[in-house]
């Protein structure tokens, strides 16, 4: 049977119900802290005194703080269970921020990042395992919908920076909002109870339930198709992060905008991004989520090409929807197919998402950056489409494991 439509009465219904509405909470958490606080390191530097490179640390930091969330967090769902979990992470989150606020040197704002990175991916690897056991066969869309209201929630985070900013106020009012979003996350997580999706992950290992009801004893390892997929995630993580951190130096290169159109250019990506999963969720309950992803990488290449060829600010700027269009894709339905593939073990399989989550994000921008010191960013921004396919024929590959298996 082709996977590409159901009929009716057997496609997977996404409901909406209390706990899944919960588990949006962690992703507004994290979103909002994401898109609120890349756009205040520049102003940390210049309070601080530092140069950009030594900013651009503050990433670095990020992304091993997501590697160190990822090394534990399958041992703390079996543990404790996902919702200590998620509460946990929100509790080292505003640790995190604190340390964030009150810091005053280099040394203690990338502690205090390291800190906020090991409790928001904390959160998140918590709530997407649970939202792909709760949901079933509905797993992609309710995952992809959590990352959209992240995505719409985090939109807002540069207009209360800015805002705070203009105000006089700096920075810091719109970044300590995050500790008051974790807050309220753990306050909806409390009364929910510690069994089912949110139980223990070491009982996700009994038994694997493929979308047709089928069950199969998991294996040892990881199968060839998660590692498929698992690959075409890190691809399309180090996709976004490349171009959220140097597409507004190209565009300012490129179409002589000046530097506040050129910041606020960034904008116009996440909005794509958003639009993207907000359609991309329903629609994954229709249409296979593979082939959505292979869509998804064919967008984001011919809005790369877009920007990429163009010398006017505002055909730059429709390049970057187009691309956000499909980069909205790449993540939630890479990684709930690999939440899929994971033979029963979610949460294994989470954390070796975060590991390579991490990994990407550290390497993708400082790559490109590297390579714009010395071919120009012109030039090096054709490291995108180059991950653009290698992503692409991972999801093609995994496709095809799919229907072997």
């Amino acid at each position: 049977m082709s996977t590409d439509r159901a009929p009716a009465a057997e496609r997977p219904r996404l409901v909406r119900d209390r706990l899944t509405l919960t588990l949006y909470a962690p992703f507004i958490t994290w979103g909002w802290f994401l898109y609120g606080f890349s756009p205040a390191v520049p102003l940390i530097a210049d309070e601080q005194g530092i140069t950009r490179g030594q900013a651009g640390l503050h990433g670095t930091a990020m992304a091993c703080g997501t590697i160190a969330a990822g090394l534990v967090s399958s041992h703390v769902a079996r543990r404790f269970g996902r919702k200590n979990q998620a509460i946990l992470g929100g509790v080292v989150l505003c640790a995190g921020i604190v340390l964030l606020l009150t810091g005053a040197t280099l040394p203690a704002t990338l502690v205090a990042c390291l800190v906020t990175a090991v409790g928001g991916n904390l959160m998140i690897s918590a709530a997407q395992p649970a939202l792909s056991v709760h949901n079933g066969a509905a797993g992609p869309a309710a995952v992809t919908e959590a990352n959209a209201m992240g995505a719409m929630v985090g939109l807002l985070a540069p207009l209360a920076l800015g805002a705070a900013v203009g105000s006089g106020l700096g920075w810091r009012p719109a970044v300590a909002l995050v500790a008051v979003l974790a807050v309220a996350a753990a306050l909806l997580l409390l009364p929910i109870k510690v069994d089912g999706a949110m139980g223990r992950g070491s009982v996700s290992r009994a038994v694997a339930t493929a979308a047709d009801g089928s069950t199969t004893a998991p294996s040892r390892g990881f199968s060839g198709t998660f590692w498929f997929f698992w690959v075409a995630m890190l691809c399309g993580v180090a996709i976004e992060f490349a171009t959220t951190f140097w597409a507004s130096d190209l565009l300012a290169q490129r179409t002589d905008a000046p530097p506040a159109l050129a910041a606020a250019s960034i904008s116009a990506l996440v909005a794509g991004m958003t639009l993207s999963r907000l359609v991309v969720g329903p629609l994954s309950t229709r249409k296979a989520p593979e082939k959505i992803l292979l869509v998804g990488f064919a967008l984001a290449g011919a809005g790369w090409l877009l920007f990429w060829l163009a010398t006017s600010p505002w055909l730059a700027v429709a390049g970057l929807v187009l691309a956000g269009l499909g980069y909205g894709t790449h993540y939630p339905l890479t990684i709930s197919l690999t939440l899929r593939a994971s033979d029963g073990r979610p949460d294994e399989a989470q954390a070796r998402a975060s590991v390579g989550t991490g990994a990407a994000v550290a390497v993708a921008p400082f790559l490109l950056g590297t390579l714009a010191d010395s071919f120009g960013a012109h030039q090096a921004f054709l490291l995108v489409p180059v991950l653009i396919v290698i992503g692409g024929v991972a999801v093609a590959l995994g496709l095809r494991s799919v229907h072997r298996r």
